[in-house]
């Protein structure tokens, strides 16, 4: 399914599940609220004209209180509603046909003055001459009920006025009458709505997919060149943040791809070199031995030997390279001096550097111990600091320093050699690749770099090197975490 077909059902079904809970949340108000009171206005005018009749009869006239009442209760009986007899100027009951209010207890009663049930003129007077009057409205219960009365106003044999009600509890609405007064007045908004929604989905649906789908589709179209072989492949940073993400992690996994991709085929070119060169010399010379042709054996037997150990040597840090990258060289951690390490190492390479008529400064200034393999450090802090010897000409200097830096122990090796080109610069640590492009026989491997850094890495450490370009020396600093740094310096030094 396309995501814009995604997107609008899905915007559908939010804008149905909208409506229904607006429905449905409208419905339930309107089934809860107060019926509208007129109809019981209407139902209880009714009543009370019927009553009036019977008791404006000459002979009800006669009655003693006690009786009239008797005969107002039987009235109410008869006709299914309540009757109450409340005095005005008190607002007090004096009668109350379902006795829930007893004889003297307070009432309060609201009149509607919105709403009129009218008597006929034949019932308005009674015997005596005195207008009677009507009044709608509410009253509520002791407990709490709410009641819609109708109520005759009329004069008191007694003196004052006195109200007598016909009530009839207030009534809420049902779903049906609910859906039968406001269903038709509602139908239309809401059709009017579902349809302005549906309209709104099909453009979001619209103008989202394309602002999503059109860059997801330029990468899928850049990620089928990649697979074919097209390593060039950049796709252009738009849309949301989420896909701008999936546009930058894309171009930069093409250019890493690209960049390993080309540092295979640098590994395959040179390993086949490397390779080929020894062996070319191990044929050419036990050819030449074996034929007879050189006048002196011993020696051919010793650059064969030589080339055989190289070829040993090559095989050997290959196979530590990638144990090393796979995790599977097992290292020994212990406690480190470093700065003892260095020391002892400065002591070993200075017969060398002196050889070469280079001088080798050791500045092995006490650090915090670190945890390490010693055994592989030595063969790092070996490797940088050989290579330096190598690669400064005679008269030249190497400095071998120690220090504290960012809450770990630095190892720096500084030469004033040949230096290292911009362009070599980023690619020294890669296996198999040199920066002396000369090949002769006493050339490196060219993985003690690639070797180094493994190790470095494998510590928790970081590698990096500097130079500000041909014959301007260059620079090689390690760094190691310490747990000791802040006692050391506090003054504290384990």
């Amino acid at each position: 399914m396309r995501l814009h077909t995604r997107l609008l059902l899905s915007y559908i079904v939010v804008l149905a599940v909208t409506l229904s809970v607006i429905i449905v949340a409208l419905l339930l108000f309107l089934n809860a609220r107060p019926a509208p009171p007129q109809r019981i206005y209407q139902q209880l005018g009714v009543v009370a004209q019927a009553h009036l009749r019977q008791l404006l009869r000459p002979r009800m006239q006669l009655l003693t209180p006690e009786d009239f009442l008797a005969q107002i209760e039987a009235l109410a009986t008869e006709s299914g509603v309540r009757t109450l007899v409340v005095d005005v100027e008190a607002n007090t009951v004096l009668f109350d046909s379902s006795q829930s209010f007893t004889e003297g207890s307070p009432i309060t009663f609201d009149v509607d003055p919105d709403s009129t049930v009218s008597l006929p003129a034949g019932l308005r007077l009674t015997a005596e001459g005195s207008l009677l009057n009507v009044e709608v409205g509410e009253f509520g219960n002791p407990d709490g009920e709410a009641w819609v009365f109708v109520g005759i106003v009329a004069p008191r044999r007694i003196g004052g006025e006195a109200i007598l009600m016909y009530a009839l509890p207030q009534p809420t609405q049902s779903l049906r009458v609910a859906l039968e007064e406001f269903g038709s007045a509602l139908l239309r908004p809401i059709i009017q709505a579902a349809f302005m929604g549906l309209v709104v989905a099909v453009f979001m649906a619209v103008v989202v997919s394309r602002t999503v789908a059109r860059p997801l589709l330029h990468i899928a179209d850049a990620a089928r060149a990649v697979a074919a072989g097209d390593y060039d492949q950049q796709v252009p940073v738009t849309g949301p943040p989420e896909v701008r993400t999936v546009a930058d992690s894309f171009n930069q996994m093409t250019h890493e791809v690209k960049a390993a991709q080309k540092a295979q085929q640098d590994f395959m070119v040179n390993v086949s070199h490397d390779l080929k060169t020894p062996l070319t010399s191990i044929q050419g010379y036990s050819q030449a031995i074996m034929d007879g042709a050189t006048p002196n054996p011993v020696e051919s037997a010793g650059i064969i030997h030589e080339e055989a150990t190289r070829l040993n040597r090559m095989v050997a840090e290959i196979t530590d390279l990638a144990r090393l990258q796979d995790g599977q060289l097992a290292m020994t951690k212990v406690d480190l001096d470093i700065s003892q390490i260095v020391q002892g190492i400065g002591h070993r390479l200075t017969m060398m550097a002196e050889k070469k008529g280079i001088e080798l400064l050791v500045e092995a200034d006490p650090v915090p111990r670190i945890k390490g393999d010693g055994d592989r450090l030595v063969q790092v802090i070996t490797n940088l600091v050989s290579n330096a010897i190598k690669y400064t000409p005679r008269g030249g200097r190497v400095r071998l320093k120690t220090q504290v830096n960012n809450g770990g122990v630095e190892i720096i090796v500084h030469d004033n050699g040949i230096g290292i080109s911009r362009e070599d610069l980023p690619r020294i640590f890669e296996r198999f690749y040199q920066v002396d492009k000369a090949r002769g026989p006493r050339r490196g491997t060219g993985l003690g770099l690639a070797i180094t850094r493994e190790i470095v890495q494998a510590h928790g450490g970081t590698i990096s090197a500097t130079s500000a370009g041909k014959n301007e020396g260059s620079t090689f600093t390690i760094w190691l975490p310490s747990e000791h740094v802040s006692t050391v310096i506090s003054g504290k030094r384990p």
